[in-house]
């Protein structure tokens, strides 16, 4: 038997590692990263399997790792945004599939609360982080930024973040029943 906070501790650096890596593989073309969101992947993932504290750390250092990795996004404001949005997203993973019962359809339920709070907790940041710039972050800069832009990114999530959660879970009940 492995000690369940080591197994977390390890699958969390692996999704840690992931979220950095694989931006890494579309990076020649910035705009495809922009749209598919290969960091919130393995944030959302650690979420469900490592629950809300380890989701919750991997997706604050994620962003901020990653700037010292280019091309990566700038420190202030994205990053920071970031880092708050994606905090978000394996804090809410964590908690969400934690209290829903273990239906396929409450992960469903989890992925989408956890990406529209994660939207508004990013909306909300990097608006005061422009302010403090004294810029402006106008509600159609947001739409456009998290949203539109986003589609691509969001439909690979629903596509495949259930689908290696219910794989994941199946093989391990699996495993439980031979052991």
């Amino acid at each position: 038997m492995t000690n369940p906070s080591v197994k977390k501790l390890v699958l969390s650096s692996l999704f840690l590692a992931l979220s950095i890596v694989l931006p890494l593989f579309i990076s020649p073309i910035p705009e495809i990263g922009q749209r598919l969101l290969p960091m919130h992947i393995p944030v959302l993932l650690c979420g469900f399997f490592c629950g809300w504290k380890y989701g919750f750390l991997v997706g604050v250092l994620a962003p901020l790792l990653k700037t010292f990795f280019p091309p990566a996004p700038p420190l202030f404001p994205i990053a920071i945004a970031m880092s708050f949005e994606l905090g978000a997203y394996g804090l809410l993973t964590g908690l969400l599939y934690h209290v829903f019962p273990k239906k396929n359809s409450f992960i469903y339920m989890t992925l989408v609360t956890a990406m529209i709070f994660g939207r508004i907790i990013y909306g909300l940041v990097i608006s005061v982080l422009f302010l403090l710039d004294e810029r402006v972050y106008t509600m159609t800069l947001f739409t456009s930024s998290t949203v539109i832009d986003a589609i691509p990114g969001i439909i690979l999530q629903l596509l495949i973040i259930p689908v290696i959660v219910i794989a994941i879970h199946k093989l391990e009940n699996h495993e439980g029943q031979h052991v």
